[in-house]
């Protein structure tokens, strides 16, 4: 495997081109996916070049949307979703010398329409007629399609499709094989640094002899401009309009490189900002569930930026989040290696209760897989309770697959799919071509037939009926709370010492009030009061049963004369602008705005970190005290210091429960006993008084939420607004650098880079700058929101010129790696043992004892010429998928990191950046072997990478005697290859550029 790894630097033509050793199979790894149309007649092998090129041409060009119409606009089509000259030159001249045959060519198959013709030809599973196929678990099967379709035995071998055939027996020996997603999708935190890197890649490809246009994404690409709105203003009819201005201001320049990259880079799509929440976009509109390339079929995939990309997989598509880095080296064409997942098979049966909500069924589905322990695992689900779920309920549980820790929380595709794709305006005609694929191809769960029982690695089950009403907190998205135990509950956790579910606060203080006057009237707040209460993010915005239940509660108590307190700071982000199409048909949209809860934009809010300040008499009341106010929002992230600097209790909530407790102005209340408030009438109102019935919301759902309001959202999604259609971006292939911007700004990664491979580096005498304990987050390794007045990247920024209130967030300097690299472990909630309890962004410097911002202690570590590692406990990296917390610690000069055990991604993004993840044996970690974190370390690699195995043991040392042993987490031989080359993006740069 490693030889197959690093075979392709040899020629830029043959990295790019020699996407199939035998034929155009491959090819589109240029589509990902859809083979040439020469693929198609393998028994005419006569036809001419020049035709097979040509429908080459239509297969590699951007697909058409599911709905049966341009899936872009035509300008879209003609300006971005093409395939470079460059690389079609190189596939003619491959094509030519192209004599052998794909490895599968006999199971190409034509799929009938109904009344005559063919939808086209796709690989059948069936015609391989091997019954292992059977019990393979609906995922795998898409595994399986893909390997067949992409088999070149160069990238993708035969021996990759017999390790999924036999899945069974291979799932359980960590092997490895290489997946080529259809698609790749991103975001604007993400998307912006991934082309600061792609067009740092074209320098390095020129600076070494070669053609820039080698960095083109080979296949569809589409970004989600919709991180970068913040709640700067709310309760008000114009805040959305407001916000956007101010976005657009903050962000002019960051936007005007998106644009310069939507035209700069082939095959790849921008949707502008206030369209709506990546993931929703998705599911609604970019999802086609089967692609029809020219004539071609084969199921969709996607691999994407942000870690929620597996909101996708509730609409059966294969989809989940990996790092900027490897999402660049798919567009690129580079298979993606992974290890053969296992598969927990999880059952559901029953029915929800009266007033259960599918956020809380999500949050008991990721309590429950959460402490099973599925990191990378596929989850799969199934049963007879699949039939009471809708497709927006299947997608909730999707989208929090980080949460629960696995790779996809996968839900096959079943008449529930096909009715949401209907609803959702796909054409009568693409539903009916994407069921006779699926059920041709054995992808199809038909629930009116006998089902034939999977194999699965583990299993799970679920009556949907002992799901109760709950909230998850105060600190991460997995302590889930019944709301009946919630009062009790929270006063445990101010009872509890500093932790997860802890504040410490003395008996004492618990009473403690603090009085403040807001526009000139009395005002108060105390422990678990309230402050911001937000209607966000895409797990539960996608969804019109919880957003119609919150209209309603708002609606019901309002009419009782229940009011939400005017200094808890309320919002509604829509995950796109159908939201705002089905609210105003019901006629709630205007209840929602009476009770604060106007929009204020349609992007990731509060729950990425953009939340706004609090009002300044809010801020002031909370400041220099010990005060412990809460935010409660419909997020899936809750991370101390993530929603806000001055919340530091945070829970997740359906989004009537949102509503609801914004009315009472407090987490400290048993909704049961106790009541919101007072009714106009002088009575108590209770929850139960304005909490619908699961048949109200339904009716309202059904009348309201109609197909006509998608196709009406979509069709125009590209066209942008006056504000993005007023920015002027260069039209060069190469990007000019300002030295200036403090946004965008040339990364070091690739400069001085030669045509040779570094090799293994020796990490000897390290230092360690940050000994953590379990669970530090990628928030907390480098936070997306505030940026603290105080820190390094504030410094930098002042220094340049930048005011505090142009400061922006991380999330959007991540273009610029001098603020990124000062923002890295910048996080207010961090908690480094070396601080001997001491909270805060900072840590030790060893040799000095001096107590230094990390940056500064990192600066002169890197200075001395010194290394650095870091030691953690378990679940370190979890959280979002961001790329930005491997290359922050890589540019602080970070050489290893030895934790109990990583995320998934985060595991990843280090190997890709080429810093050594190393893991404790079972049952040690530092504070068992006895170290303090003062020691020196020397890592014990073998010198050439062709010693080094995956998972192999490693010997570590430091000065003080101690030994012991670690298992290194390089788990394939592709990913020892990056490390050979200094990380993944180095390895394909190498790989295009050789000659």
């Amino acid at each position: 495997m490693y030889r197959r790894a690093t075979a392709g630097v040899r020629s830029a033509s043959t990295t790019l081109t020699r996407l199939s050793s035998s034929s155009l199979a491959s090819a589109p790894a240029a589509s990902s996916s859809a083979p040439s149309a020469s693929l198609l007649n393998q028994t005419s092998r006569s036809r001419s070049f020049s035709s097979a090129l040509r429908s080459y041409r239509v297969c590699s060009a951007s697909t058409r949307w599911s709905h049966g119409g341009s899936w872009r606009s035509p300008a879209s089509l003609r300006a971005q979703a093409r395939v470079s000259a460059p690389v079609m030159e190189r596939l003619e001249r491959r094509y030519a010398s192209m004599a052998s045959e794909h490895a599968y060519k006999d199971l190409l198959t034509s799929l009938p329409k109904p009344g005559g013709g063919e939808y086209g030809k796709y690989y059948s599973l069936p015609a391989l007629n091997d019954p292992r196929i059977d019990k393979l678990p609906y995922s795998v099967r898409i595994l399986l399609e893909s390997a067949i379709r992409n088999c070149d035995n160069y990238q993708v071998t035969k021996d990759d499709v017999e390790k999924i055939l036999d899945w069974e027996n291979t799932s359980t020996k960590q092997v490895e094989i290489a997946f080529k997603p259809a698609r790749v999708i991103l975001q604007d935190f993400t998307g912006v640094p991934a082309l600061v890197d792609l067009a740092s890649m074209r320098d390095a490809v020129k600076n070494l002899g070669s053609d820039p246009n080698k960095i083109n994404p080979l296949v569809p690409v589409d970004l989600v401009v919709d991180h970068s709105v913040q709640v700067d203003f709310a309760r008000s009819e114009d805040a959305a309009q407001k916000n956007m201005e101010l976005e657009f201001k903050r962000n002019k320049e960051r936007f005007a490189f998106l644009k310069w990259g939507s035209t700069a880079f082939q095959n790849m799509l921008v949707v502008p900002p206030g369209s709506g929440i990546v993931h929703q976009v998705n599911l609604e509109y970019l999802g086609r569930v089967v692609f029809n390339s020219g004539g071609f079929l084969y199921p969709d995939s996607v691999v994407g930026t942000d870690s929620h990309t597996t909101m996708i997989d509730g609409l059966g598509v294969a989809g989940w989040g990996v790092g900027g880095i490897e999402a660049e080296a798919a567009m690129l064409g580079q298979p993606m290696s992974m290890v053969l997942p296992g598969v927990v098979g999880f059952k559901l049966d029953g029915k929800l209760k009266e007033g259960v909500t599918a956020t809380d069924l999500v949050l008991t589905v990721t309590q429950i897989l959460r402490k099973h322990g599925v990191v990378g695992k596929f989850v799969e689900f199934y049963g007879e309770g699949m039939s009471e779920l809708s497709l927006a309920d299947r997608a909730t549980i999707a989208n929090m697959s980080p949460e629960y820790g696995a790779t996809m929380g996968f839900f096959p595709v079943d008449h529930v799919t096909l009715e949401y794709l209907k609803l959702t305006g796909r054409s009568d005609e693409t539903v009916s071509m994407i069921e006779s694929y699926l059920r041709a191809n054995n992808m199809f769960v038909d629930y009116n037939e006998p089902q034939q029982e999977r194999a699965y690695t583990s299993y799970l089950q679920l009556d949907l009926g002992h799901v109760e009403p709950c909230i998850s907190g105060p600190k991460r998205p997995h302590d889930r709370v019944p709301l009946k135990d919630m009062k009790a509950d929270w006063h445990a956790c101010l009872d509890n010492p500093v932790g997860f579910k802890g504040f410490a606060v003395p008996k004492e203080k618990q009473g403690e009030v603090v009085k403040f006057s807001y526009e000139g009237q009395p005002a108060e707040i105390k422990h678990g009061s309230v402050v911001i209460a937000a209607i966000t993010s895409c797990t539960n915005t996608s969804n019109p049963s919880v957003m119609i239940g919150a209209a309603l509660v708002a609606k019901k108590a309002f009419d009782l004369g229940l009011k939400v307190k005017p200094w808890v700071k309320t919002s509604l982000a829509p995950g796109s602008r159908v939201v705002e199409k089905y609210l105003d048909r019901s006629g709630l949209r205007e209840d929602l705005n009476k009770q604060g809860f106007q929009i204020v934009g349609y992007g990731c809010t509060t729950c990425i970190g953009n939340s706004g300040d609090l009002d300044k008499s809010v801020a002031a009341a909370i400041e220099g005290t010990d005060i412990i106010p809460a935010a409660v929002l419909s997020g899936n992230r809750n991370f101390e210091g993530r929603v806000h600097p001055q919340t530091r209790a945070n829970y997740l909530a359906s989004p009537p429960l949102v509503v609801a407790y914004a009315l009472a102005g407090t987490v400290d209340i048993d909704f049961e006993t106790e009541p919101l408030g007072t009714g106009k009438d002088g009575k108590n109102v209770f929850l139960r008084d304005i909490w619908p019935s699961n048949e109200e919301v339904a009716k309202v759902v059904q009348y309201s939420v109609l197909p006509s309001m998608f196709k009406s959202s979509y069709e125009t999604i590209t066209e942008g607004n006056p504000l993005w259609n007023e920015l002027s971006a260069p039209g060069s292939t190469l990007y000019s650098w300002d030295s200036n911007s403090t946004y965008i700004h040339e990364p070091p990664y690739f400069k001085n880079m030669t045509a040779n491979p570094p090799g293994p580096r020796e990490v000897k005498d390290a230092y360690c700058l940050l000994n953590f304990g379990d669970s530090v987050t990628t928030d907390h390794i480098s936070p997306a929101g505030n940026i603290q007045k105080t820190s390094p990247a504030a410094k930098f920024l002042m220094d340049r010129g930048v005011s505090q209130t142009d400061f922006n967030s991380y999330g959007s300097r991540r273009g610029n790696d001098e603020v990124m690299a000062r923002g890295t472990f910048a996080n207010i909630r961090l908690v480094n043992k070396l601080l001997k309890g001491e909270v805060g962004p900072k840590t030790v410097h060893v040799p000095t004892g001096e107590k230094l911002s990390v940056f500064d202690a990192a600066s002169r570590y890197m200075n001395a010429g010194q290394d650095t590692v870091i030691l953690a406990g378990a679940e370190y990296g979890s959280g979002s998928s961001r790329d930005w917390a491997a290359k922050g610690p890589l540019l602080l000069g970070v050489k290893a990191v030895i934790a109990k055990s990583f995320e998934r991604i985060h595991r990843s993004n280090l190997a890709g950046m080429g810093i050594i993840p190393l893991c404790f044996k079972a049952g040690e970690d530092a504070d068992t072997l006895g170290l303090t974190g003062h020691e020196r370390y020397t890592v014990h690699l073998p010198t050439k990478v062709s010693d080094i195995k995956p998972g192999q043991d490693v010997t570590v040392t430091t000065d003080t005697g101690k030994s012991f042993v670690c298992t290194l987490r390089f788990d394939t031989e592709v990913e020892l290859a990056y490390y050979d080359h200094g990380g993944i993006l180095p390895y394909v740069i190498r790989s295009l550029s050789a000659k």
